[in-house]
């Protein structure tokens, strides 16, 4: 059964999916078009094009591979959801690129260095580059679209492969129209151009997955962005230890903010869940965000790890009151830890006091009696 919540991610595979298809069928059709026609046709380059487009094949099986699971959600194993697929896939169609474009530049370099194995390419290749131009430039269109519409890396990859293809399709085109005015060299030449071309989009791609998969965070103007809604949020005194890092076509945040050291816990939680939810609803690519709510800097934050815990710290203080027949009326003790300290609010019902003569007596002998405990700072009584 499929649920509200489950269902933006069935919706996002199934555009994958769909515009994916579209891409396989097309490139189906023309690798083999290229590469028969290339043949009868005598053109290297076209052949080169369509060796592109079946690199274009191989990667939308990547991508249909990959988009099933890169969408399915947390689980033991995957914590943090299976986003990470899309990125691998990312690469791996990256490295495919570079390796064909190997390959062609080899065959090439073959043809070149033994001229007698030039081709002389005729109006039917012609035909075929300027049919595929149209066609994988409107591909890219479509890929593109959709890639933007659901927010995936792994897509826009795969639209600019099917650009790639359309403008290598353009190199052809030249290569062609100068073998045939009487340059055989040049298709060759357009070869090597398109398996450049091919190289460099494959070396751009597989970077920018493996970036993302050694944790690369957001750019400078979306960090920025970032802390600009956080200090926007009421409570915010300021933020530090800001992360960021990439996940597919999500992004996580980590953030420490610093709020007013004497509020509730309840009122910093609240802080910090506007925070989250503020940085989710304005930013569509963050999916997730922890934030740590701080009391103070990190610097005075530090000198408080040598202080004790709430079960100690009370025992020795009910231990000095013991002599106080009004320590057992104590209804809450609350704890601060400040710059090294500790601050401790005692509170009291009202009616054990009958004057503020006698409630300022009562604070004084709380307070002499734990005065040789070095790690509090103050002690403070409260009554209602």
């Amino acid at each position: 059964m499929i649920t509200e919540a489950h269902k933006p991610q069935k919706d996002r595979y199934t555009a994958i999916r769909n515009v994916t298809w579209v891409g396989v069928i097309i490139n189906i059709v023309l690798s083999f078009i290229k590469l028969v026609f290339g043949w009868i046709g005598q053109s290297q380059a076209l052949i080169a094009d369509g060796m592109h487009s079946l690199s274009d094949l191989l990667s939308d099986g990547v991508v249909l591979v990959t988009a099933k699971y890169s969408t399915e959600h947390a689980d033991e194993e995957h914590p943090y959801g299976h986003a990470r697929f899309e990125t691998v896939a990312t690469v791996v169609i990256g490295l495919l690129l570079i390796i064909v474009a190997v390959g062609l530049l080899i065959d090439v370099g073959r043809r070149l260095w033994f001229t007698d194995l030039l081709w002389q390419p005729t109006a039917l290749s012609l035909a075929i580059t300027v049919a595929s131009i149209l066609i994988k430039e409107a591909l890219y269109h479509y890929t593109m679209f959709v890639a933007e519409k659901v927010r995936s890396q792994m897509l826009r990859a795969n639209a600019w492969h099917h650009r790639s293809d359309a403008v290598s399709s353009v190199i052809v085109l030249v290569g062609i129209l100068g073998s045939m005015a009487g340059v055989p060299w040049l298709d060759a030449i357009a070869a090597i151009g398109v398996s450049l071309m091919i190289a460099q989009i494959g070396w751009s791609l597989g970077l920018s997955g493996l970036r993302e998969l050694v944790d690369t965070g957001l750019d400078n103007e979306q960090i920025e962005e970032v802390k600009r809604i956080i200090k926007s949020v009421d409570g915010v005194r300021t933020l530090h230890d800001l992360r960021t890092r990439r996940m597919g076509s999500n992004a996580l945040v980590e953030v420490h903010i610093l709020v007013n050291p004497r509020i509730s816990v309840s009122e910093g939680h609240q802080i910090g869940e506007i925070v989250r939810s503020y940085l989710i609803d304005q930013l569509e690519e963050i999916s997730d965000v922890v934030v740590h709510v701080d009391p103070e800097n990190d610097a005075e934050r530090n000198l408080n790890l040598a202080l004790p815990l709430r079960e100690e710290i009370v025992r020795r203080l009910k231990q000095h009151w013991q002599p106080l027949e009004t320590a057992q009326e104590i209804e809450q003790i609350n704890l601060h830890y400040l710059g090294g300290k500790l601050t401790v609010d005692v509170y009291l019902p009202l009616k054990i006091v009958e004057s503020t003569v006698q409630a300022q007596e009562l604070s004084r002998r709380f307070i002499e009696l734990a005065a040789h405990e070095t790690q509090v700072r103050s002690i403070r009584l409260y009554f209602h």
